[in-house]
């Protein structure tokens, strides 16, 4: 099976054209391929499909074989896979996933996909549509006892759900490995969750670390970038437009508020090629 290695700001994922190859179990793969030991080593498995619907279909699986719905380092990517290869000439696109038709817009320099601008769509605040188990119709700056400690967290469905914590402490000095089991496992969310932290540095420029549901600490999170944004926009911490600074790189996040969609603009990468058995 032949396959690419990918990135959005260290966000990797392996990339396999299910135009061309079959393949069976997915999850098991998955687990198998992102492994970076024994595998290819990645943060998940990409697989790029035909769809009926609009221009390819992405279909996503973490690290742990679990089936996700939305990745936005991910379909940056997989923008950048379509276009570099051959599958189309077109620099707008509709990417079908599990969370809706997706659409992006290809920056091309020396016939090679740089930066893609992506339409997230709407962010949802609805707790029972995230889903969060709160006595609240929204989980915005909502308390949540996690081990001995308390927060204030936002909650925020980007297509998957997204727990974002505000604090003063930096977070890049946060044991992000220890408390970010606890929150994604905890009771609150069950679907498992994504937990962002955040510092808010300025009205433009955004902080962040990110622990996935099914990957861990990961270098980037594109939805959770999103998630970030929106969650300080909504609770006035933020302007409509800022930088989200990342382990792994920056993003930009646009959204005007209720009603309009949040874009997402940042890299995507090819690391290498490669063909496992």
């Amino acid at each position: 099976m032949k396959f690419t290695k990918m990135h959005g700001l260290g966000n990797d994922y392996v990339y396999v054209n299910c135009l061309q190859e079959t393949v069976e179990c997915p999850s098991k793969l998955a687990v198998r391929l992102s492994d970076r030991h024994f595998g290819v080593g990645s943060d998940g498995l990409i697989l790029i499909r035909p769809s009926k619907a609009a221009d390819f279909e992405m279909e996503m699986y973490n690290a742990d074989g679990s089936r996700g719905e939305m990745c936005g380092n991910g379909i940056r990517c997989v923008g950048k896979y379509v276009y570099d290869k051959g599958l189309t000439n077109k620099t707008q696109l509709s990417i079908e996933t599990l969370a809706g038709i997706k659409r992006l817009d290809l920056s091309v320099e020396n016939g090679r996909v740089k930066f893609v601008r992506v339409d997230m769509g709407q962010p949802e605040f609805a707790a029972e549509r995230i889903p969060v188990i709160s006595d609240r119709e929204e989980a915005v700056c909502m308390p949540l006892t996690v081990g001995d400690a308390e927060y204030k967290v936002t909650c925020v469905s980007m297509g998957n759900p997204h727990c974002v914590v505000f604090q003063e402490e930096d977070v890049r000095k946060l044991a992000l490995h220890e408390i970010g089991p606890a929150f994604e496992r905890h009771e609150a969310f069950p679907s498992r969750i994504n937990t962002e932290f955040v510092n808010v540095l300025d009205q433009k420029t955004l902080r962040m670390r990110v622990y996935e549901r099914g990957s861990g600490e990961t270098l980037a999170c594109g939805t959770g970038a999103c998630a970030a944004a929106v969650a300080a926009m909504r609770n006035g911490l933020c302007d409509a437009a800022a930088t989200v600074l990342l382990t792994g790189g920056a993003l930009e996040i646009e959204w005007k508020g209720p009603g309009s969609p949040v874009y997402m603009t940042g890299a995507a990468e090819t690391v290498f090629e490669g063909e496992i058995e």
